[in-house]
């Protein structure tokens, strides 16, 4: 069988002492300039400029996640306005679903069965579907329970589930 064979460490360090002794000064010269330029390169490449790279890219990331604090509070904003807003009656919210759904046109079906209401569109863009959704949820305080949307070339279409929570009249 054959064994791997096993580096012999001391026995390569006496035959590289004695390549380094039988170099001409100058030669041993050049290499340890080369071996102190690679030294350097490999100390910017691991320690200094990744340092640099995330000093210079921090304000800008800072300034990203400013941006994204100040949106998140300002939808808690909105939701904390929500939730104080008065409920509105479960009729008053039905009628307010069938006007903003009258705005999609022929392409939605809303039917309402108690706190439930149900819109069904085929073929809806996606700018009529969102001015919809900001207005079922302003005008009747409506909450999306449910959405199964597929996109396609003509728009969305799919079912979008709603919880009317209004106090009766």
């Amino acid at each position: 069988m054959n064994q791997p064979k096993t580096l012999n460490w001391p026995a390569l360090k006496a035959q590289a002492q004695t390549r380094w002794q039988a170099l001409a000064d100058r030669e041993q010269l050049a290499l340890q300039f080369v071996a102190w330029i690679l030294a350097l390169l490999l100390l910017w490449l691991i320690a200094i400029q990744p340092g640099l790279r995330s000093l210079r890219q921090a304000p800008a990331q800072l300034e990203a996640l400013e941006l994204q604090l100040q949106e998140m509070q300002a939808l808690a904003a909105e939701a904390r306005e929500l939730r104080a807003t008065p409920a509105v009656p479960i009729a008053l919210a039905a009628q307010a679903l069938q006007a903003a759904s009258e705005h999609l046109g022929p392409a939605a079906k809303l039917s309402v069965n108690g706190d439930r209401a149900v819109l069904s569109v085929n073929g809806v863009g996606a700018e009529p579907l969102q001015a919809w959704l900001g207005e079922v949820r302003s005008a009747a305080r409506a909450r999306p329970l449910e959405a199964k949307l597929q996109r396609s070339p003509n728009g969305y279409t799919g079912t979008i589930v709603l919880m009317l929570s209004g106090a009766a009249p």
